[in-house]
């Protein structure tokens, strides 16, 4: 097929570079800007335009998609027009105009987790499935049909950098089936059951923040979601403390060591081992005393490096008794 790519984060790379390994015909890549990064906040590519720039790809930036850019975007002939993590709303024009309309790659199992942060959210809610969706889009926000769709497990520590990964691979393989399928007429669309609708929010700085009080089920499963981006934060002393990764609450050793003492409160570290710190939590949001300990494993003090529970306790000697705010 002939067809326009439209992606800009490393989610879309896999999409990008399978279709054009399949032999479909690329004849434009539309990406967002150039946006400043680094310290130096020089202005730095999209990795899709890296990568299209490596196959020479043509590629075009503009800063929101307008009907003088789906005129010329149409003006390629295209058979379809695929889209995989964009950030832009998609114009009617370009939904409707190629052959076969626009189709997307989106990372659960529609119709839940409709939105822009479907992987955290799903790690963040604890569950132990999702995947990946082929959609016929719409002028809705991830309400088309499907059109090919499949389930993976999760594993209880898997982080969302990990299966970030995964679902990008395997939306790049759902996606060069669903184009042959199209292409040869077999594919049978399913509109989503708009009564099993679930929603996946853009991250907020809030959500970032460790709240000592709720379980070390649920707050495991905060920092695996935020990890590699943006990060899990507690306050030490004022300043912020990275939470990177954590014991499995539901695995030995870790459940072994009990509940902490009764008088502990939320946030206290109450334990300290060769390979983790036990911090008190699970008191519940009305101020119940703590039931569970979070045995952090990794973490990051404010301006410094990663580092390794042992790390951190003989280089920045945490007490017993101190409070992580």
């Amino acid at each position: 097929m002939r067809l326009a790519f439209l992606g800009t984060p490393q989610f879309a790379v896999p999409s990008l570079q399978a279709l054009h390994r399949a032999g479909h015909t690329v004849a434009v890549v539309v990406t967002q800007p150039d946006r400043p990064a680094g310290r130096g906040l020089s202005l730095r590519p999209s990795p899709v335009k890296q990568y299209a720039q490596e196959l020479g790809l043509p590629v075009e930036q503009p800063e929101k998609l307008g009907p003088e850019q789906v005129e010329r975007l149409l003006g390629y002939g295209l058979d379809v027009a695929v889209t995989a993590a964009f950030g832009q709303k998609i114009p009617p024009g370009l939904l409707h105009g190629p052959r076969f309309g626009c189709v997307n790659v989106h990372p659960s199992l529609l119709p839940r987790y409709r939105g822009a942060a479907p992987i955290q959210r799903a790690l963040m809610d604890g569950c132990t499935s999702t995947g990946v969706t082929i959609m016929q889009m719409n002028e809705g926000w991830d309400s088309g049909d499907i059109l090919l769709q499949k389930e993976v497990q999760v594993g209880p520590r898997e982080t969302a950098g990990q299966l970030h990964d995964r679902l990008a691979e395997l939306g790049a393989e759902l996606l060069v089936q669903v184009l042959e399928l199209l292409e040869q007429g077999r594919l049978q669309r399913r509109p989503q059951d708009e009564a099993l609708v679930t929603w996946a929010p853009r991250l907020r700085p809030e959500d970032q923040r460790i709240h000592w009080w709720r379980s070390a089920q649920d707050l495991a499963n905060q920092i695996r979601a935020l990890n590699p981006w943006p990060g899990s934060y507690t306050l030490r002393s004022g300043r912020r403390l990275l939470l990177w990764e954590t014991g499995d609450p539901a695995a030995q050793p870790f459940c072994g060591a009990g509940a902490p003492d009764p008088s502990a409160v939320p946030g206290q570290v109450v334990a300290l081992t060769a390979g983790a710190i036990g911090v008190a939590c699970g008191a519940g949001q009305d101020g119940g005393a703590c039931r569970e300990i979070l045995w952090v494993t990794r973490l990051q003090p404010e301006g410094r490096r990663q580092m390794s529970a042992a790390e951190f306790v003989r280089g920045h000697r945490p007490q017993l008794g101190e409070r992580w705010e």
